[in-house]
């Protein structure tokens, strides 16, 4: 399946984490919940999938965040993006999960198939 370019440009500024989990460290939903809330590492790396227009799995990977722990355990208090050494934003990507989840936005079909 290809990908046009402006498809691709949606990815921008979620592939290029290093997974060094700054973000997560430094977010308090987690340092309360360490063993329940994923946390902005791996929301990010979620969500990096869910928009890819080459996935056609996002409706099972929203499914399966459907939990309070998931995004909604995200306070919106912003340590993950301002400790982010790659200065990329998690916050970012966890509103837009919270926005797929409770249809505010839907995943745009791909373009080509």
């Amino acid at each position: 399946m290809t990908q046009t370019v402006k498809e691709r440009e949606k990815l921008d500024g979620l592939y290029e984490c290093i997974l060094c989990a700054c973000c997560s460290t430094s977010c308090p939903s987690y340092w309360w919940n360490p063993d329940k809330y994923l946390g902005p590492a791996v929301l990010m790396q979620a969500y990096r999938w869910i928009i890819d227009s080459r996935d056609d799995k996002a409706k099972e990977r929203l499914s399966r965040m459907q939990d309070p722990f998931s995004a909604f355990k995200c306070h919106t208090i912003l340590n993950c993006t301002k400790t982010c050494p790659k200065h990329l934003n998690p916050a970012k990507a966890i509103g837009e999960i919270k926005s797929l989840l409770t249809g505010i936005k839907t995943k745009p079909a791909p373009v080509h198939q």
